[in-house]
């Protein structure tokens, strides 16, 4: 799915000085850094239940070439590949933080929005032959993706004391440490940030890597989503409210914690000068994550 589009004013053939306005789709080739994304197409099977629920006009989603393009989606997303994991894999700037920030792997917004279409396209796609292995392969994803996001992505005190007894270089079936973290990757502010009540879902999961930051669409969808388990949910806005002064403060909230700063912004944004340390994408403050922080704990009370 593009991107974005482009109004652009050409001439009409059949009449003399009249012109018409057409769109001009972008699927990353004109994008600041050729950026591929990867949410839009997501975000429109969200988008596309989210209408025929409200409305209750189910009508679009019947369409011949509506349930096309979501299978088209769908075999995309559930392709098998050379990755082991049931998330799925992207490069950096695939989503709403479209420009580089370390984010590459499988990162978490990814995988709430992919966790979330999954499940909107399974309301959706037509009861037919031709749909029976995709909704078979698509069940089998939700349930490997679920299971791996709250074991693995999940971060609180008790993990977080797990991982610094963690036993690497594991060569076994039954290894704890699965991916072979090493303790000493935990950030000295991890230990500041995390309270004793509450915890969250981590950025991004790789072996021998995990991003620490903590990304608020990415957790916010996951509650919205029932990605995070009951008690994950309310341990999120937990460890939202305990860190209000860090994550909100006096602006709305911030799109990740904390920021790239010194050496480590150089060289994981390249220099980025409007990704510069608590603005942008960076640490910066956005104002559409509002009504996710005001409806989310309704979903659970």
């Amino acid at each position: 799915m593009p991107a974005s589009f482009k109004v652009r004013t050409v001439p009409l053939d059949s009449v003399d000085s009249a012109t018409e306005e057409i769109l001009d789709a972008d699927f990353g080739e004109a994008a600041i850094g050729r950026v591929a994304p990867v949410d839009s197409g997501l975000w429109w099977i969200i988008l596309l239940r989210a209408y025929g629920k409200c409305s209750g006009d189910l009508s679009v989603q019947e369409r011949v070439d509506v349930q096309t393009g979501m299978k088209m989606i769908l075999r995309l997303c559930l392709a098998d590949g050379f990755d082991m994991f049931p998330t799925l894999l992207v490069t950096d700037g695939s989503c709403m933080i479209d420009r580089r920030m370390g984010i590459h792997g499988h990162p978490l917004e990814i995988q709430a929005l992919f966790y979330s279409a999954l499940l909107c396209a399974r309301e959706m796609l037509a009861p037919e032959d031709g749909s029976a292995d995709l909704i078979r392969a698509l069940n089998n994803r939700l349930v490997a993706l679920s299971f791996h996001i709250r074991e693995y992505y999940w971060i609180d005190l008790k993990k977080l004391n797990e991982i610094y007894r963690y036993t690497t270089e594991e060569y076994s079936y039954d290894a704890v440490n699965k991916f072979n973290i090493y303790p000493d990757q935990i950030p000295p502010w991890l230990v500041e940030f995390m309270p004793s009540k509450g915890g969250y879902l981590i950025g991004n999961l790789q072996p021998a890597h995990m991003d620490f930051r903590f990304f608020t669409l990415g957790n916010l969808w996951s509650i919205a989503s029932s990605l995070a388990t009951l008690d994950q949910s309310h341990a999120i806005l937990d460890l939202i409210e305990a860190k209000w002064a860090e994550l909100v403060a006096e602006m709305p909230i911030k799109i990740c914690y904390p920021a790239l700063e010194g050496q480590e912004w150089r060289i994981i944004t390249g220099s980025d000068p409007k990704n510069t340390p608590w603005s942008y994408h960076n640490g910066g403050s956005w104002p559409t994550l509002l009504w996710q922080t005001i409806s989310t704990p309704s979903r659970n009370s």
